[in-house]
């Protein structure tokens, strides 16, 4: 379905400015679709739903470039099903971010000298509301700059009242069934945030330490002792005993006997695990339970003590040693130099290379430490989401990510959802004056004089609800019945274990609810498709990092190529699983293209184009159906391509039909067809005003604003968000006029090569005769020949000074040219010959090297071959110049 052609298209083309200038439409077009309301969601609509939620980023952050990626294809998502008569809930939202927004206010309290203790926790929670009011949600702009068609109206914040409320719901439905608990395990520590950290926000980075090793027992080597090695002496405080293998024969002996500890006078017990390796090392290993996570399933194993010797802020404390009160840096040379006092290191290697936690935030080496957290029971949750996408009812894109899935979910630990922070959903636990503990939900109050758990939650546990809270649960609402589950969460692979695999767990838990379910069977997941895309790298394939200095900012690519450009580089680079690398090029590359539209389409209003009814198939010129043709091609393999989410192959099938067909040569055989009878002139119209049309919305879920605006021009509709997206035309293929294409742009090509080799201009006319046309069934293509090879009819006295073969599919079609009067021969033979000296210079360095034995029983077969295919390359160049000098010597 076409819209209706404007009466007057040739006077459309001056409602477009001179040239494409982005920065001077972007932000007015963007603002005129929200007070459009085409992005508003209705729950009520009769048509189908489709809906995506946004993975809410942090309220303290800014748009980077994996950002722009994740919002680019989720609007083209949107987009496509929005003109494909789909009611779209593309949903926003931000995130907390408990301890980066935590952060930024103690920071700007510092600055004034003031700690959050100095206000107290509700003052202080207070500021953190006044910040975000003024400061926070900048990437609410950004969005709006890359033209993202979110429902604004329903932007959500994971602190608000309704989310909170759901956060409380199921935190109180969980503890009931059993699944939140309170236990001391060991947990990622920060000594300068002074709280629990997830995994996702610690980095291993490789550091130069030292390799220690010391001795427990005797100094005699006749008495018992044992060696063991350690990259952080400090901790050997907090040893409760030392590991060996059970079959380990330098051991069996010591197994079950203890030696005393240098500094507590504890007994330490040897004892028999499997986890030792034998061969690595002195085959034993200290076991500090309270301080790393092997040592505590070995502390756990045998019923070890667990002493903690660190407090929260890394100071060694409770040891009983002269060691208490120093910082844990400075306690590691200490106690190794006390070690050392009493004769037991053995040996010391330094520097030695070896990976350590480091805070993401504060750039801090983390610590394992023994802490009472609360805890998520995920066995049954795990399985769960396992199932879901075994089943089928969630399937991953790629499939190849799909491993990597099974990895975290079938082997998932308990999830500790504790943070020792202010800011943040407090933990609905209450105590009691007589040590009673209590869950109280959203809508009860906990009796008078009972004290509310101090800690908060993870901020993933809340971003973890995210899918069904931002729709109104645990109310049954109509947003839940329309757009729930949602369609397809669009993310990184790189967070597929750490938000993704909490979503599915939350999901499958609510699902037994009917404000989720809805009368839905079975378990519901909170997405049908997971899509996974690759991270951004630099040019180079090289990661972003601020260290690195090859961070893009987005912002800085709006604003010097446009939106578009932008968006069609990113959406051109994302195949599914796979990182992309990006640079200014790529970008340049992309704003060239939005001109090239820009330019053809106000070319063809010029000229009088505008989409129609088409007259009857036998009324087409070959160009016309082979165009018609092609762009029905390449609709389906895009339309197949955003289906599978291959977003790469859908931009290069619209890039290459847009560039090379339509500009390079449908509107070169429009102005051959301009020029003939009205009748042919005004079909040509016709048919590049619907194919326009057509590659315009087809464009549209990538780069909208170019197409946005030369769309409405072309049409005279009212928007192309709202515009019918490209339906089959149902007709079959053309395959004769396609092959007389083929043929006629073979034959096009070739001449133009020839003309090049000549030195002739591009804008000269040589006379030519051209033989074999009808043969080749060509005949009526005889105009677009001759207007596109530059060519003229021959006059008195031409003269054959060369001759192009083409052979083409039905017949060989000769072209003689009289180039005598168009060819600077002085010109051309200095050319010649500096290129035949280039070429006999490639000719002797390959001879010399195939002649060299030496080099011949060196190199590979693949190098060899490369010469000799190289050798053979100048040979040939070098006998075409040689008949070409020849040919303007007798000229």
């Amino acid at each position: 379905m076409t819209s209706a052609a404007p009466e007057n298209p040739q006077n459309r083309a001056d409602a477009l400015p001179k040239s494409w200038e982005p920065s001077s439409v972007e932000a007015d077009l963007y603002q005129g679709w929200v007070d459009a309301g085409y992005f508003r969601a209705d729950p009520r609509s009769p048509k189908p739903g489709y809906s995506i939620v946004l993975p809410p980023p942090n309220v303290t952050g800014s748009l980077h470039m994996g950002h722009a990626l994740d919002h680019t294809l989720m609007d083209a998502l949107s987009r496509r099903k929005r003109m494909q008569g789909y009611e779209v809930l593309w949903l926003p939202g931000m995130d907390h971010a408990g301890i980066a927004t935590q952060t930024v206010v103690e920071k700007q309290l510092a600055a004034d000298g003031k700690t959050k203790e100095d206000f107290g926790r509700e003052l202080f929670i207070d500021k953190v509301w006044d910040w975000k009011r003024e400061s926070g949600g900048t990437i609410g702009g950004q969005m709006r700059r890359i033209g993202d068609s979110v429902d604004w109206s329903r932007d959500r914040f994971t602190m608000d009242d309704g989310l909170s409320r759901a956060v409380q719901t199921i935190f109180k439905r969980m503890y009931d069934d059993g699944l939140i608990y309170r236990a001391e395990r060991l947990v990622n520590w920060s000594p300068v945030l002074q709280t629990a950290i997830s995994d996702i926000e610690v980095k291993f980075e490789d550091v130069e330490g030292e390799l220690v090793s010391l001795r427990y027992g005797s100094l005699n080597d006749d008495e018992p002792h044992v060696v063991v090695a350690t990259t952080r002496v400090e901790t050997m405080l907090g040893d409760t005993a030392v590991a060996v293998h059970p079959e380990d024969e330098r051991y069996k002996h010591l197994i079950g006997t203890t030696l005393e500890h240098p500094f507590t006078g504890r007994d330490i017990p040897i004892v028999a695990d499997e986890y030792v390796d034998p061969e690595f090392g002195t085959g034993a290993v200290k076991i500090t339970p309270a301080h790393d996570p092997n040592d505590f399933e070995m502390g756990l194993r045998h019923n070890l003590p667990m002493p903690t010797i660190m407090d929260k802020t890394g100071k060694i404390a409770d040891t009983g040693t002269q060691f208490d009160g120093l910082d844990r840096f400075e306690a590691r040379v200490k106690v190794r130099e006390a070690l050392a006092e009493q004769g037991r290191v053995v040996a010391e290697k330094r520097p030695y290379l070896h990976s350590v936690g480091h805070s993401e935030r504060t750039g801090e080496s983390i610590e394992p430490r023994l802490s009472l957290q609360w805890w998520v029971k995920v066995e049954s949750l795990a399985k769960a989401a396992g199932d879901a996408v075994r089943n089928g009812d969630t399937v991953i894109h790629p499939a190849s990510q799909e491993p990597r899935w099974f990895a975290w979910v079938d082997d998932m630990h308990d999830w500790c959802i504790s943070r020792q922070l202010w800011w943040g959903h407090r933990i609905p636990i209450w105590y009691g004056p007589d040590g009673e503990v209590a869950c109280f939900g959203p809508d009860e109050t906990a009796p008078e004089g009972w004290v509310q758990d101090p800690d908060v939650l993870d901020t993933w546990f809340s971003s973890g609800l995210w899918p069904f809270s931002t729709m109104g649960w645990p109310d049954k609402t109509p947003e839940l019945e329309k757009f729930y589950p949602t369609s397809v969460l669009v993310t990184g692979y790189d967070i597929l274990f750490f938000w993704v695999a909490r979503m599915m767990m939350f999901g499958t838990y609510v699902s037994e609810d009917d404000a989720v379910a809805s009368g839905k069977s079975g378990p519901q997941m909170p997405f049908e498709d997971v899509f996974l895309h690759g991270l951004v790298r630099d040019q180079f394939g090289k990661k972003m990092s601020k260290s690195r200095g090859n961070g893009i900012d987005p912002l800085d690519w709006v604003d010097r190529f446009g939106a578009d450009a932008l968006r069609f580089t990113l959406a051109r680079g994302a195949n599914p699983g796979s990182d992309l690398s990006v640079g200014e090029d790529h970008a340049q590359s992309s704003r060239n293209f939005a001109t090239k539209l820009f330019n053809a389409t106000k070319f063809a209003l010029m000229n009088g184009a505008a989409p129609a009814a088409l007259p009857a198939r036998g009324d087409l010129t070959d160009a016309d159906r082979w165009i018609l043709d092609r762009l029905e091609q390449v609709r389906g393999e895009v339309d197949a391509a955003f289906d599978r989410y291959e977003f790469s192959k859908a931009c290069e099938a619209l890039f290459h039909f847009a560039w090379d067909e339509v500009c390079d040569w449908y509107l070169e055989l429009a102005k051959v067809q301009f020029a003939e009878n009205e009748t042919v002139a005004a079909t040509t119209r016709t048919v590049l005003g619907n194919v326009l049309d057509a590659l315009l919305r087809l464009l549209h879920p990538v780069i909208p604003f170019v197409t946005e605006t030369l769309w409405k021009v072309l049409t005279g509709g009212e928007s192309v968000v709202v515009a019918q997206w490209p339906q089959s035309s149902g007709a079959a293929a053309d395959s004769v006029a396609a092959q007389r294409i083929e043929d006629m742009q073979r034959l096009v090509t070739e001449v133009r090569r020839f003309r090049s080799d000549q030195g002739l201009k591009p804008s000269q006319r040589v006379p030519a005769r051209v033989g074999g046309i009808v043969e080749a069934d060509l005949g009526t293509q005889l105009a677009a020949v001759t207007s596109l090879a530059r060519l003229t009819d021959p006059e008195d006295g031409f003269t054959v000074s060369a001759s192009v073969e083409v052979r083409l599919s039905k017949a060989t079609v000769t072209v003689d040219l009289d180039t005598s009067g168009n060819v600077d021969l002085g010109a051309e033979k200095a050319r010649l010959e500096k290129d035949l000296a280039a070429a006999q210079k490639e000719l002797a360095g390959t001879t010399a090297r195939l002649s060299n034995e030496a080099f011949l029983a060196k190199a590979p077969d693949a190098v060899k071959e490369k010469i000799r295919t190289r050798r053979q390359i100048a040979t040939e160049e070098i006998e075409r110049i040689t008949k070409r000098l020849k040919e303007l010597e007798g000229a």
